[in-house]
């Protein structure tokens, strides 16, 4: 199915109305507290579809759906949808909500009543695919959480906040490159996919929206450390920015001595600062750490 509907199917997605409609019948106020900031606008769950590619064969894992705008859209692009609700209302509501605007679909739709962060398996096939608007308080934790748990899913588009979209797609040398932009680029090649705009949303953030994809990288990195030695590196680099690595590894390393001659071995400069590594040159000093 088209991953863009023409007008004539496009009664099953939800209005501004609907939205309202919908969140008076549940009792529903949107909370700062879960960052729940509801898509009333059509045209923008269809765009996101468009943006991530979503294919007739895909199966998309959805991280916090609310009244179910985003799902809806995804439900009638892809193979199968499979959505993580944390909220006990929503999560609720929402298969009587996709049965109701799409029953010919209802079949191809799972939910799994969960915090996202404590989810370790799904329903069905595995996914393909990673289509969300993510609550800006746990984006970041969220979406590396979902890439390390299920290597399947190989392409993945995020709304977040837009200034954690750029700090995720930041590269090396951008005063904004950090813990996210690092380790976003262990799993994937990390891109800005557009701006959204603020009155797409009920209610309206006080902050802009951005879109970023992640295509997971089709070799992983090769290195004989683990992931969580790399991100141990990349942590400590940056937990001290203003400090030269030779500086802000030492307690990582165990000493500044050590973690000097990590550096040198790793062919990076000791008075470098993270911001200015790769990915990769983080694996080396991870490589490199004396044991």
């Amino acid at each position: 199915m088209s991953s863009s509907p023409s007008t004539d199917d496009s009664g099953a997605l939800l209005g501004p109305a609907d939205i309202r409609e919908l969140a008076a019948a549940l009792g529903v106020r949107p909370t700062k507290q879960r960052g729940q900031n509801f898509v009333i606008d059509a045209n923008t769950v269809r765009r996101i579809v468009r943006t991530a590619e979503v294919r007739p064969d895909d199966v998309v894992v959805e991280v916090g759906p609310g009244l179910g705008s985003l799902t809806l859209a995804l439900l009638e692009a892809a193979d199968r949808v499979t959505a993580v609700e944390i909220d006990d209302v929503l999560a609720a509501a929402l298969p009587a909500t996709i049965a109701a605007r799409l029953p010919g679909r209802a079949d191809r739709f799972a939910l799994v009543h969960s915090d996202a962060m404590q989810v370790t398996e799904l329903p069905g096939p595995a996914p393909t695919a990673l289509v969300a608007n993510l609550p800006y308080n746990v984006a970041v934790p969220v979406l590396l959480h979902m890439l390390e748990r299920f290597p399947s899913i190989e392409r993945t588009l995020v709304m977040v906040q837009a200034e954690v979209a750029d700090r995720l797609a930041a590269r090396p040398g951008n005063k904004v490159y950090g813990v996210p932009s690092v380790k976003a680029n262990w799993y994937a090649d990390v891109k800005r996919a557009g701006a959204i705009g603020r009155n797409v949303f009920w209610p309206a953030p006080n902050v802009d929206s951005g879109l970023v994809s992640l295509v997971r990288r089709s070799t992983p990195i090769d290195t004989t450390a683990t992931r969580e030695e790399v991100f141990a590196v990349v942590d400590a680099a940056f937990a001290q920015r203003r400090k030269t690595l030779r500086a802000a590894l030492a307690g990582w390393a165990g000493s500044a001595a050590a973690a000097e001659a990590a550096l040198i071995a790793a062919g990076i400069s000791p008075q470098a600062r993270g911001e200015a590594l790769t990915v990769e040159e983080f694996v080396a000093i991870a490589e490199n750490k004396a044991v």
